[in-house]
């Protein structure tokens, strides 16, 4: 189990097919000054880079953390949870920085009611709805090793397997 965050100085987007996606996260032991370091540096890379999340994997670090800006304001979340998700649900258009050109429809619920730390180490628990629910729901399943891909109807999934077989073949040359 690693204790402390890897401080990641140059961010580079792993893309899909790297197994650092797929392999889930461990959690964070303890907020420590790289931490917060690496949280920090995170934020201007997800917005340079067009997103509105950004998880560690998808930086090449294993640990459950994340930051997202959905619009209502910036988190930096640490070891999160979802304590609960409404029965309702809609689907949207999704993306992801580690899948570059694949945009798909998923269906997530609308409201979900989360708890994680922040970069102080103080424990916030909020209900999220619409959009920000949605970029956190993204996030978190990175967390896990599941990419937005993998939560598509069979259809969906069959119409973008060639893209999802060109970055895999991407990555191994």
């Amino acid at each position: 189990m690693i204790s402390a965050v890897q401080y990641i100085p140059y961010m580079r987007v792993y893309i899909y097919g790297e197994t650092v996606l797929s392999a889930g996260c461990t959690p964070v032991d303890a907020i420590t000054p790289e931490l917060v370091q690496q949280l920090e540096e995170m934020v201007p890379f997800m917005r340079n880079s067009r997103g509105v999340g950004l998880a560690a994997p998808q930086i090449g670090v294993p640990q459950r953390f994340f930051v997202m800006d959905a619009g209502d304001k910036l988190r930096k979340v640490i070891n999160p949870e979802i304590l609960s998700a409404g029965n309702s649900t809609s689907e949207m258009e999704e993306g992801c920085l580690s899948i570059p050109g694949v945009h798909k429809k998923v269906r997530r619920p609308k409201r979900i009611l989360v708890r994680y730390q922040n970069e102080t180490g103080e424990t916030i628990e909020e209900e999220l709805k619409d959009f920000p629910a949605r970029v956190f729901q993204h996030e978190y399943d990175h967390l896990d090793g599941v990419l937005f891909v993998d939560r598509l109807t069979p259809i969906a999934r069959k119409m973008v397997a060639r893209d999802l077989e060109r970055l895999a073949g991407e990555k191994a040359e």
